[in-house]
């Protein structure tokens, strides 16, 4: 049977080896590749994006995975002859994928130049290798995101700067005033802008001129103030002005720079609103005392902030482990380093999950685990079945456990000692006796036991 025979529909006989034989034959047809284009493996398909016989729907759909063998096909020219158009029916993943490859050719910079995806156009826009006409071009294009990409080039000619400057879209506007080479006159201009995320962009600026700072204070947009709020090198009296601001959030903010005065963060901690709070939370410079008053804070938000810390004195993890939500306690719960006073105040958690979680924790103890082998929780219980070196006083209570699935966990741990093995070998639960015929350490007694046990499961698992 030749190439030229084979049926599309039944390629799912071909083995791997046949099919890469197939691909790579100069007699594949276009409906063979068709179906090869879907074929389990990777190299087949590779194989098939680099047939010159394939077509160009197929070709657009294997582009996004195989860019180098799309753009490699020796076919190419001639498609490109018959479709002028040709990448205009590449999908928006494939154009972007051959976009990425090292010397994309011109034509292809022109084909996504004229593609009708944004998407395309927005990711040619950031190509580094880009002549100054379709630079231009995408500078004029209908799409803000395009000309946002455009505004964001590292490299761009000063006509085109203040074109984008005085564009319609605000995004486009915000990415010219973020630009390092942005000329004073626009920078000017901008602290005025129309928009308020505009004006903020400029205000995060590192080399903005005093008065522009000063013009920015003045402002009345909540991001841009907030903005400001976290610079350090306003004069004082601003710096004060906005720590003391009117609005929550520029408190806040105002509490998110490098350095603060210490002053204000007394001030933050008796703050009425939790935002301010939480900014004090999160500072580097908070006093371990001020951690531990926080930590008790009524508002959850700012408790939340302490979370994010991983220097917390043990006094804040002590009141955090009694906070009123669960999740706040299950986070102290499997936290690293935490003290033996903590996991003492845990060991009395009204949830089981937090328990069943210190119970699994390598540095409880065998004290502790002791206590939750007696839990009223069966699922804690078990859980202090799985632990590495629980003692043997633990596993002797697990072993002995009312419920049948803590047994079986006690069951199959490596620790325990042989006269426990025999006991449970003798349990009424099948599924304890099956936990123990499944042990590789079986006294030969034993096993012959439950060679000889009343169910099934139980003599195949002891008889392997």
């Amino acid at each position: 049977m030749t190439f030229s025979d084979l049926d599309p529909r039944s390629l799912t006989a071909l083995g791997v080896e046949g099919a890469l034989e197939a691909a790579g034959s100069a007699r594949a047809t276009a409906e063979l590749l068709s179906g090869l284009s879907a074929h389990p493996d990777v190299r087949v398909r590779a194989a098939v994006a680099r047939h010159p016989n394939s077509p160009v729907e197929v070709l657009s759909a294997l582009a996004a995975a195989y860019p180098a063998e799309v753009l490699g096909n020796p076919g190419l020219p001639l498609m490109r002859l018959a479709r002028p158009n040709l990448l205009g029916v590449f999908p928006a993943e494939g154009m972007i994928a051959l976009l990425s490859q090292p010397g994309v050719p011109g034509w292809v910079l022109d084909g996504a130049l004229r593609h009708d995806d944004f998407q395309v156009r927005t990711a040619l826009a950031g190509h580094p290798d880009l002549s100054a006409e379709r630079v231009a071009a995408l500078a004029a294009d209908a799409g803000w995101q395009i000309r946002e990409a455009v505004a964001k080039r590292p490299a761009l000619p000063a006509a085109l700067v203040r074109q984008l400057a005085g564009d319609d879209d605000y995004d486009v506007r915000k990415a010219v005033a973020a630009r390092e080479d942005l000329p004073g006159e626009l920078l000017r201009t901008f602290v005025r802008d129309s928009h308020g995320m505009v004006r903020a962009s400029v205000a995060r600026r590192l080399d903005l001129p005093l008065d522009c700072l000063l013009t920015l204070a003045a402002d009345e947009d909540v991001d841009v103030l907030g903005t400001l709020a976290r610079r350090v090198d306003l004069p004082r009296s601003v710096r004060e002005w906005l720590s003391t601001h009117e609005l929550d959030s520029v408190r806040a903010s105002a509490l998110q720079g490098w350095r603060v005065r210490p002053e204000w963060l007394v001030r933050a901690e008796r703050d009425a609103e939790p935002e301010v709070r939480a900014a004090l939370a999160r500072r580097p410079d908070a006093a371990p005392e001020i951690l531990v008053r926080l930590a008790h804070d009524e508002s959850e938000s700012v408790r939340r902030a302490l979370l994010e810390r991983s220097d917390l004195p043990d006094g804040a993890v002590l009141a955090l482990a009694a906070s009123p939500e669960a999740d706040i306690r299950l986070h102290i719960a499997s936290a690293e380093g935490i003290s033996g006073a903590v996991m003492d105040a845990l060991l009395e958690d009204p949830d089981a999950n937090i328990r069943t979680v210190l119970a699994v924790r390598p540095d409880v103890g065998e004290a502790r685990l002791l206590r939750l082998a007696g839990d009223t929780n069966a699922e804690v219980r078990r859980a202090v079945a799985y632990a590495e070196q629980p003692g043997a006083e633990v596993l002797v209570r697990v072993a002995r456990d009312g419920n049948a699935g803590v047994r079986r966990a006690a069951a199959i741990h490596p620790a325990l000692p042989a006269a426990l093995v025999e006991v449970l070998a003798g349990d009424p639960d099948e599924g304890v006796r099956l936990a123990v015929a499944g042990r590789a350490d079986l006294p030969e007694d034993v096993r012959a036991r439950l060679q000889a046990d009343v169910d099934a499961s139980v003599r195949e698992e002891a008889g392997s």
